[in-house]
């Protein structure tokens, strides 16, 4: 009888211990437990810790409460400017309402990477190239509204979604590169063309004040001489000062213009004629006898050429 006893005692902690190992459950702390009692939700969500089932009644669904990152699939696309880009994207979510993951969706993390996939293609072809390059901030933010409005009906929250990479054409890479280093060629112009303006400015200051002291231009003249043979150079250049020049050339203006001898006139008388037999001068021929020269004119001098027949008889002048 007392044997009995025992043995139906022994049974019955092993039930209950089997019992207990069956009803028996743990919820992590990043995680919240969802009981289905017969396949109705149970209002009630388990904490984090030891909790406890019905075997064969209850069915104890876990969810995890952590942030998931979840990398979105790249995604081919043509922008509002016609040009083909792949992008792709990353997205942070997490549960926040666990019965609402467990009953409204089958399968909510699924159903957020599907989400993700159709918005990121619906922001390729609405935004512009130039906005997904430099704009990614305002186009992160509506996607993020984009994918949060059907996701709070499955109990998740979307905390950040974040365009990781564009992938553009090797053609418009080039194109790109091109016009940023035309825009930079066009930078630097612009920049040199203010620096010769300023230096302009301040050269003309410094041109006025040396006209009203005209050493100051002396001894500018003099420090860019010791200065350039400062470099030991073999070959000093000195420029020659174009004021001098302008003084040399109103001097010369002002100098009176030199008289020019006149000629006398045909009919004025040559000089005294040489007596008959008078000795000639020396390397002068005597003249022919027989001949007479014109009125007014002076003998011929010895090698000078005789008058043609007609020619005027004007004599030359000598200066």
């Amino acid at each position: 009888m007392v044997q009995a006893l025992v043995i139906a005692v022994v049974a019955a902690a092993a039930v209950g211990a089997l019992y207990l190992a069956a009803a028996a459950r743990v919820v992590r702390q990043y995680e919240r437990g969802v009981v289905l009692r017969l396949g109705r939700l149970r209002d009630e969500v388990r904490p984090p810790g030891f909790t406890m089932v019905l075997p064969g009644v209850d069915r104890l669904r876990k969810v995890n409460m952590q942030i998931v990152t979840m990398p979105v699939p790249a995604q081919d696309g043509i922008t509002r400017d016609n040009v083909t880009v792949r992008v792709d994207a990353v997205i942070y979510f997490k549960v926040v309402d666990p019965a609402s993951a467990v009953v409204e969706v089958e399968d909510y993390r699924f159903a957020v990477s599907q989400m993700a996939q159709t918005s990121l293609r619906s922001i390729i072809g609405k935004s512009d190239l130039d906005d997904l390059l430099s704009d990614r901030e305002k186009l992160n933010q509506g996607l993020e509204l984009m994918i949060d409005s059907p996701a709070v009906g499955w109990g998740v929250q979307i905390d950040r979604v974040e365009i990781k990479d564009v992938s553009l054409p090797e053609t418009m890479k080039r194109s790109m590169a091109r016009q940023a280093e035309a825009d930079r060629e066009r930078r630097a112009r612009v920049i040199n063309a203010d620096a010769e303006l300023q230096a302009s400015k301040k050269l003309a200051e410094a041109a006025s004040q040396m006209s009203a002291q005209p050493a100051a231009l002396q001894l500018r003249l003099l420090q860019t001489v010791v200065a350039v043979a400062a470099e030991k150079n073999s070959t000093l250049v000195l420029p020659f000062p174009v004021e001098l020049l302008r003084f040399l050339e109103r001097a010369q203006q002002g100098a009176p213009a030199p008289e020019v001898a006149r000629a006398p006139d045909a009919g004025t008388q040559a000089g005294p004629a040489a007596a008959p037999g008078a000795p000639a001068p020396d390397g002068a021929r005597p003249a022919d006898p027989g001949t007479s020269a014109p009125d007014g004119a002076r003998p011929a001098a010895p090698g000078a050429p005789t008058p043609r027949p007609g020619a005027s008889s004007k004599p030359y002048a000598h200066h």
